[in-house]
């Protein structure tokens, strides 16, 4: 029986993870890029940009979204510490998709290396 670390590291076998170095780099030229973390994960900070598709949901919003259906999109696809990430880059390419690449180290990653991350404004009350 295969374990979730089992499937993880033979995902990371097929898919391009670029390294933390190249991110900004691939961010630019992607057309799309997608937290595939829990919406709470998402809402608590994320990437400047990316769009929220939790790992659970993927398929499903990539295939009910028309902007997001070409194969031919290029994207990043990124989770906390790049374990989801690399699942649902498989994901993606076993859709169709031909130009998928995730973030290795994910989240905790970019903002240990104090890139951007666009945090939610609290509630004002006055």
């Amino acid at each position: 029986m295969k374990t979730a670390h089992d499937l993880v590291v033979a995902a990371r076998g097929r898919v391009h993870e670029v390294p933390l170095a190249e991110a900004e780099q691939a961010i630019q030229r992607a057309d799309v890029v997608i937290d595939v973390r829990e919406a709470d994960e998402f809402a608590g900070g994320h990437l400047p940009g990316a769009i929220h598709a939790s790992r659970g949901l993927l398929e499903f919003r990539l295939s009910s979204t028309p902007a997001l259906t070409a194969r031919d999109l290029k994207v990043v696809v990124y989770c906390k510490t790049s374990g989801r990430a690399a699942l649902a880059a498989v994901a993606m390419q076993e859709m169709g998709y031909l130009d998928v690449v995730s973030i290795a180290g994910g989240f905790d990653a970019w903002v240990a290396a104090g890139k951007p991350v666009v945090r939610p404004e609290p509630p004002n009350f006055d």
